[in-house]
């Protein structure tokens, strides 16, 4: 594991931001029903009160009361940027340590939350061991932050995660 994806690990990435909209299939969100297998096209009002379509994703058959995942579109006006910041290994004594610096840039008028997505891909063992603000475990390789980002500003999460073997 020591060599892959070293290359790319080490250089700065700009990342697109996903736009996603989820929502429960419910009779509180005026749904309710079985939905069939197909497109979904999402509209929001605009400030005279027209509709604007903001985007398009397709889905599976989905009964009542399950969870629709709809992915609509990348983000022309919040850019993330990850980086590693340092690595460290101890080969003989079966650990390595690697930290990251995630920059999000907020360019709307908004204020906006951006979930981070950290997939610790480099061994099952695995702990962090600094971080600026809270995460969740979603299994057993991902993590979550979820970033709250004030418009017009930039907001940065850092991490350092410890493996061993």
């Amino acid at each position: 594991w020591r060599w892959y994806y070293y290359e790319d690990q080490q250089k700065t990435k700009e990342q697109k931001i996903k736009v996603k909209l989820e929502l429960t299939n419910s009779k509180q969100n005026n749904l309710g029903m079985p939905l069939p297998k197909g497109k979904v096209k999402v509209y929001k009002k605009d400030t005279d009160g027209s509709l604007q379509f903001i985007g398009e994703d397709s889905i599976d058959h989905t009964p009542k009361d399950e969870t629709i995942k709809l992915f609509l579109g990348d983000a022309f006006d919040v850019v993330g940027e990850r980086k590693k910041t340092n690595y460290r290994e101890d080969h003989s004594a079966q650990w390595a340590e690697e930290s990251f610096e995630i920059s999000l840039r907020n360019h709307k008028d908004t204020d906006i939350e951006v979930n981070v997505i950290e997939h610790l891909w480099r061994y099952t063992n695995w702990k962090i061991i600094a971080k600026s603000q809270e995460f969740t475990k979603k299994d057993a390789q991902t993590i979550e932050f979820k970033v709250p980002v004030a418009k017009n500003s930039e907001t940065k999460v850092t991490y350092t995660v410890k493996y061993w073997w």
